[in-house]
């Protein structure tokens, strides 16, 4: 049989080629049966027709890794996403039903107490007074100062009251600023956690701007500074109206408040230096500022080293008040502060020289107040200061040889505060004698708890457990329970259950000897005299004072809450801050000193090492 073959020939077909498809199937059958068949295909095979046709086919989803049943598949999947929506419900119910949450612990008493001190010196600020000073008892006063003095002729308005009178005296408003800028420098976290690094900053800036106005803070050579505004002295029996004579709120005070100036006062110009120098590392994020109180800290150095001699000559009014027994603490003083602000060795080399330390009475061993650290005698607060640098720097040559006797004599102190030996008496109730019984302790125990506590945490900070006396050792835990001691009793652990700082506890001084506190804020001028009976009356205080610390007990633990007595009410500036101080050192803060704000001026101790030389290219 053949066929037309499209591309031109003949096409045959054979009788093979033409079998039925029947016969196709049947030999596709038999080929299959001869394979070899999977249990699968064996299970097709068996199954009749009615099977197959019942039995659904299951599905399966693949994920790759793995081939699981669709319906185990979805059922996961589901109650997945059933039990995430079920805690999502459960997380917003509990965000939304209202719930209360356990009050917070009370601030310990040092942390309560301080926030009190501070508000010490919102009530001792002259001039005009910004909105959220915080005292209503309290406003613009002594619009005038240095203005009304044809003397001076410029404007000395600003800066704080020293006491509870309304003189101005530099000397201490320099070493309270100089105090609150340490504590600052040392503590600036506490102050932060507690809500008050704001404050005290505007406080520390409140005095020194004041101290830039009282002397030429824009020339780098001066021949003057101001020494206080007002007078106080009464002593030869004058009735001419005067801050001390006078008994008024400074709001009305109408007489006349001369100006004092110096040209030789070494004391006061380096510790006015310090005062700028430290409240510029306090101010270092503000560069203008800052440089501004580097400027002026520079001159007054300066200044006080080129014209030597002392700021309170005798007879003078500022001897009677706040006599300095000598410039060459403030030398040292003034000069660690001054290298600490600027990183110039220079003022390093003055401070550590063996002969300023010799005359500044770091060898008076025997002294009865040796180690007393004071708004007079600065030398212990410059030790404490230069063993921190000897402690975290450790320069070496060639200062390393004061540098370690300033740190041995600092133990020597540290020591002397301890009972066991000797060194001061303690009166019942726990006090150190560091006035040796005098009147008015208090300013003098604050410092010296402010230099155990801040020298067991450099000593804790440089991984130090403690410090020698002689053979024996103690820990830092020694110092702070001194310090401690000391504060509880000034905060009402004490005989008479007496807190010493007005407002704090339920037992405090109610006749301050203070002026503005005393009188009432009615209206009233009551002039010159007529405040006599508000001083004279035994009724409280229409104002509270808060957070002044007063003079203190006597010797037996005794107290007098007399307002004519001022050895026992009258609170004063210096006397605060340096209570400031101890009181954010002792603070229940679990942070621990600032170790490289204090140095951030000072380049590194060593030249650098060279960089490491280019690759070798061939």
């Amino acid at each position: 049989m053949f066929g037309r073959d499209p591309w031109g020939g003949p096409l045959e077909i054979s009788n093979a080629d033409s079998a039925t498809d029947d016969d196709r199937s049947r030999d596709l059958d038999r080929g299959a049966l001869m394979r070899q068949l999977d249990e699968t295909q064996q299970s097709w095979l068996l199954a009749g027709p009615g099977d197959q046709a019942g039995k659904k086919k299951k599905k399966y989803v693949d994920l790759g890794c793995v081939v699981i049943d669709r319906k185990i598949f979805m059922w996961t999947v589901g109650t997945i996403l059933g039990v995430g929506l079920f805690i999502g419900f459960v997380m917003m119910i509990v965000k939304l039903v209202p719930h209360k949450h356990p009050p917070p612990p009370p601030p310990d008493q040092y942390t309560q107490a301080l926030h009190k001190a501070l508000m010490f010196f919102n009530a001792q600020r002259s001039g005009p007074l910004p909105k959220h000073n915080g005292v209503s008892w309290r406003g613009n006063s002594a619009m005038k100062d240095g203005l009304s003095d044809n003397k001076v002729q410029k404007s000395l308005v600003g800066g704080f009251y020293d006491a509870g009178d309304a003189i101005k005296f530099n000397y201490p408003m320099a070493w309270s600023m100089t105090m609150l800028s340490w504590s600052v420098i040392e503590y600036r976290a506490k102050y932060e956690a507690i809500g008050e690094l704001d404050h005290v900053k505007e406080l520390i800036k409140w005095g020194t701007d004041y101290l830039l106005k009282t002397f030429n803070s824009s020339a780098d050579t001066i021949d003057r500074i101001v020494v206080q505004v007002g007078v106080g002295d009464t002593s030869k029996g004058s009735t001419q109206p005067n801050d001390h004579y006078c008994w008024m709120r400074p709001e009305n005070i109408d007489y006349p408040r001369p100006v004092t100036e110096c040209s030789t006062c070494s004391d006061l110009a380096a510790e006015m230096a310090a005062a700028l120098a430290a409240a510029s590392i306090v101010f270092k994020d503000s560069k203008t500022y800052s440089d501004k109180l580097v400027k002026g800290a520079k001159a007054l150095y300066k200044f006080g080293r080129l014209q030597r001699g002392r700021y309170s000559p005798n007879g003078s009014d500022q001897a009677l008040f706040y006599n300095s027994t000598s410039y060459w603490d403030e030398f040292v003083w003034g000069g660690t502060w001054m290298y600490f602000a600027t990183g110039n060795t220079s003022y390093l080399s003055v401070a550590t020289a063996p002969g300023m330390a010799k005359h500044a009475g770091a060898y008076w061993l025997g002294s009865p107040n040796y180690g007393v650290f004071t708004w007079d005698d600065k030398l212990p607060g410059s030790q404490v200061l230069l063993s921190r640098l000897r402690l975290f720097l450790s320069p070496g040559y060639p200062y390393e040889e004061i540098l370690r006797t300033f740190h041995n004599q600092t133990d020597n102190v540290m020591c002397s505060y301890l009972p066991q030996f000797n060194s001061f008496n303690f009166t019942k109730g726990g006090l150190i004698q560091l006035n040796h019984g005098r009147p008015q302790p208090l300013q003098y125990v604050v410092n010296a708890a402010f230099l155990a506590s801040l020298y067991s945490d450099y000593l804790e900070a440089a991984d130090t457990p403690g410090w020698y006396c002689g053979p024996y050792f103690y820990t830092t835990e020694i110092l702070r329970k001194f310090a401690r001691s000391q504060i509880d009793y000034i905060l009402g652990k004490n005989p008479l259950k007496m807190s010493y700082v007005v407002g704090f506890g339920n037992k405090y001084p109610k006749r301050v000897h203070h002026r503005g506190a005393s009188i009432p804020h009615n209206g009233v001028n009551y002039g010159c005299k007529g405040g006599f009976k508000w001083r004279e009356t035994k009724k409280a205080n229409p104002n509270i004072l808060i957070g002044a610390m007063v003079a203190g007990p006597d010797r037996h633990d005794g107290f007098k809450d007399v307002r004519t007595n001022y050895n026992y009410t009258e609170p004063t500036l210096a006397a605060n801050a340096g209570l400031v101080a101890a009181l954010i050192s002792l603070a229940d803060i679990k942070t621990g000193i600032d170790k490289n704000s204090i140095f951030s001026a000072i380049p590194p101790m060593f030249p650098t090492p060279p960089p490491p030389p280019s690759a070798w290219k061939p």
